[in-house]
């Protein structure tokens, strides 16, 4: 079990949000334009190692991604475009936010590791970019096995799949450890965190699909 199989307890708790929301008119697709407004200044914080408030402002980015769905659920105006820009929006806040640590400056495993100055940016960069190639990969399963395995059925208009309970490190869990490691000071533990958890992720996924769709 991970975390995105309680992602409907999460939107419950959200449903306060969604009704003020769908008081002030503002549509499911507006709210993930916020959300990626916020995922934008979050990274921006980020870069400039202003942690604890970037680490606030990919919450706040968190949040209205599980409010979105809501919506559009509460108004009945689901659509595949909005569960498609739902996901592009996921992984453009997930690259930006990663990429925009990794090229912040902090010591990433140039602190525990007695590295040559020359190889310090580069080693920490590498690893934020083995974080970012880990959580898109991870991703990138699933709409891959929805167009060759043929998975269509929606539930909460997402499409259901056995995926959705494979793999114990998902974007949830991503978000979350980058979050504490903003709010903590320890960011730089949570991307290799991020980096090892979410390509074993992903290599568990691929176990599961090579033993129930050979």
């Amino acid at each position: 079990m991970n975390i995105t199989s309680l992602r409907p307890k999460f939107t419950k708790c959200l449903e306060p949000l969604a009704g003020i929301f769908i008081k002030l008119g503002i549509s499911p697709n507006m709210i993930t334009a916020l959300s990626l407004i916020a995922g934008i200044i979050a990274a921006y914080l980020f870069l400039i190692r202003m942690f604890p408030a970037g680490a606030l402002m990919l919450l706040l980015s968190a949040v209205l991604d599980l409010t979105d769905g809501s919506v559009a659920r509460a108004k009945g105006t689901e659509s595949r475009f909005g569960a498609v820009i739902d996901w592009i929006v996921d992984k453009y806040v997930d690259g930006i936010v990663i990429i925009a640590i990794g090229l912040s400056g902090i010591p990433i495993i140039s602190g525990i590791f007695n590295l040559a100055p020359q190889y310090i940016p580069v080693a920490d960069f590498a690893v934020a970019a083995f974080a970012l190639f880990g959580s898109m990969i991870n991703t990138f399963i699933k709409p891959v096995v929805y167009a060759e395995a043929g998975f269509q059925e929606r539930e909460d208009g997402k499409i259901n799949d056995p995926l959705e309970g494979v793999g114990f490190f998902g974007r949830p869990e991503t978000i979350i450890i980058l979050i504490i490691g903003g709010l903590t000071g320890f960011i730089w533990a949570s991307v290799i965190i991020v980096a090892v958890c979410t390509n074993l992720s992903a290599i568990q996924r691929i176990i599961y699909l090579y033993q129930n769709l050979r």
